[in-house]
């Protein structure tokens, strides 16, 4: 009979894993990585830099049938079903965040884009393995109901989260949602994101209180994150980014050497590291990370013009919010969404654009590591693949911007490691004392839990 205690080294499969911020934190929170499908080359080059070879920090137990290398879920699936078959109860969580540009309301929010259907095949997943726990992260856009056109929220009708749901429920699964902000678990940057927690039935046994309890828990684990990193307080742009700042001018000269890396060409320069100011999130970041070894800062190369502009905008413009149609039509700005950010709070929402955001002092973009700072991606976390990419190619295509701005912020997902396995330890120790079974948690309470 299946073992349902926690072991000491959980293990995890994470689908739609990108270049692995999900991954990485179920890691740093205990669990151990079995496999990851990705589809995009340049994520997975990302993710196998990271967790594939000797010295990776959180090396995965990669199975011997399947090749380290990118696949589409559809043919893992088609390729490897009895390999999977296998798999059978004997994984203890499915992991994973389908693509949700379709969900998306940065996006054209389209009811007909195949990548709506993606949530599907992480549920054909969860029928082959029967894992014990889930979790899949998205967009709140997943659970507002798509019209037949695409752009508006309709006032009626099912949404991909209730489809998901309910075949969750069909295999034997206890399922529960809520929207989390990343920033309330000390990620400097407000992000929210519809996280849906899941537990087989039987598992579900043991927690009096469901899914909610180990919500409870997960909050828990934020606040405390919160408390270690900003004091309690929200960490702010500066607390993260002080130490990669460049200036302008003669001082962003003195600040900056030649950038050699990958993509290097004449012209390019990186910020001159000589390590984190004093602040606990810079601190945790760039713990046992040698000056030498920060990787991805190559600064963008403005034209003069533009940097007026942007300079501009740092001193007349509202900070922090989406400039107002006024401010675009006095800079002579065609696109829809650029924020100049504020020190003193955390960044908007990063997207797979990078210039979304301007820097809060610098007249600059951000670099893919700031962009990664902001996701709370340690420096030590290489990144693969160019830079940025446009035109066709970003259909097929996943550069460094790209890959940061879709990735799980590494700390959220750590708080949801923690959670769901400090909960599953100790139902295991009210089961055997014989405790446990009463309700911990008012009504009230839990229905403030769910959406």
């Amino acid at each position: 009979m299946e073992n349902l205690h926690s072991p000491s080294s959980p293990t995890f499969i994470d689908l739609f894993s990108g270049c692995g911020g999900l991954s990485l934190g179920l890691s740093q929170a205990g669990w151990q990585g079995l496999f990851a499908i990705e589809r995009a080359t340049d994520a997975f080059e990302t993710f196998r830099a990271n967790f594939l070879k000797p010295e990776s920090r959180c090396k995965f137990k990669w199975p011997a049938w399947l090749e380290q290398s990118a696949h589409s879920i559809d043919d893992v699936l088609t390729d490897h079903e009895c390999e999977l078959a296998k798999l059978n109860r004997k994984v203890d969580l499915i992991a994973g965040g389908p693509p949700c540009q379709g969900f998306s309301f940065a996006g054209r929010r389209n009811n007909a884009d195949p990548r709506n259907k993606m949530f599907q095949r992480y549920v054909t997943f969860v029928k082959l393995i029967e894992p014990k726990f889930l979790v899949l992260e998205n967009v709140p856009g997943m659970n507002i109901a798509h019209t037949r056109h695409g752009n508006k929220a309709a006032r009626r009708g099912e949404t991909y989260y209730d489809k998901l749901s309910r075949a969750l429920v069909e295999l034997g699964y206890a399922v529960e949602p809520m929207i989390l902000d990343a920033a309330d678990f000390g990620v400097p940057q407000h992000r929210e994101r519809l996280v849906v927690i899941g537990m087989r039935n039987d598992v579900a046994k043991s927690f009096p209180a469901g899914c909610v309890s180990l919500f409870n828990k997960i909050n828990s684990v934020g606040k405390a994150q919160l408390t270690e990193l900003g004091g309690g307080k929200l960490v702010g742009a500066k607390q993260a980014l002080s130490d990669l700042a460049v200036g302008s001018g003669r001082a962003r000269e003195q600040n900056t050497i030649e950038y050699t890396g990958a993509g290097a060409r004449a012209g390019y320069v990186q910020k001159r590291y000589t390590g984190p100011d004093a602040t606990p999130y810079q601190l945790l970041m760039n713990k046992g990370v040698n000056q030498t070894q920060m990787d991805s800062m190559r600064l963008a190369r403005h034209r003069e013009d533009v940097e007026d502009r942007f300079r501009d905008i740092l001193a007349t413009s509202r900070r922090g919010v989406n400039l107002s149609l006024a401010d675009r039509e006095r800079f002579g700005m065609l696109k829809h969404r650029t924020v100049p950010m504020s020190p003193s709070v955390p960044a908007p929402t990063l997207t797979t654009l990078p210039d979304d955001i301007i820097h809060y002092s610098d007249p600059r973009i951000l670099t893919v590591r700031e962009c990664a700072r902001l996701q709370s991606f340690p420096d030590w976390f290489l990144f693969e693949g160019k830079y940025t990419t446009g035109g066709a190619r970003r259909k097929s295509e996943c550069p460094r911007y790209t890959q940061v701005g879709n990735a799980v912020p590494p700390l959220l997902a750590q708080a949801i490691g923690s959670g769901i396995l400090e909960s599953w330890r100790a139902s295991g120790a009210k089961v055997n004392s014989g405790v446990g079974r009463k309700m911990v948690i008012k009504k009230k309470d839990a229905a403030a839990m769910r959406l």
